[in-house]
């Protein structure tokens, strides 16, 4: 009987580390400080660099999660909702990021080349 309570204690602990190591593995993690996450999102609101995208797309909440709590800085437009206004800018597909020139950068970018896009020092 001791045995088999043994064996379920047992068996109970490895499937929660399990759970919460995938848990860990699933979510989206940055390698840069928040503070850096929101220095940047700052820098592409004050260039005005803009993500046009849709709720439902998934390269969009890629891109979205990759900023974490900062995201709420980055200038976006949800294309759905502001139909005309991405057909105006010739959006064809999601994510787009738009400069204030009207250079496009279609698809995910990463916060690398966003950096690199908007003139922003990762400190690296």
């Amino acid at each position: 009987m001791k045995n088999n309570l043994f064996s379920v204690v047992v068996l109970v602990v490895i499937v929660a580390v399990l759970a919460v190591f995938i848990a860990y593995l699933s979510s989206p993690h940055s390698k840069y400080s928040e503070q850096t996450l929101i220095g940047l999102a700052k820098t592409l609101a004050e260039k005005k660099i803009t993500m046009y995208g849709a709720e439902w797309c998934p390269h969009c909440k890629a891109e979205k999660a990759r900023f974490g709590s900062a995201w709420q800085y980055v200038p976006y437009v949800e294309c759905p909702a502001n139909e005309k206004l991405c057909l105006d800018k010739q959006v064809r597909g999601y994510p787009t990021w738009i400069t204030p020139d009207g250079t496009k950068y279609e698809g995910e970018q990463g916060i690398e080349k966003l950096a690199q896009i908007a003139g922003y020092d990762l400190g690296k």
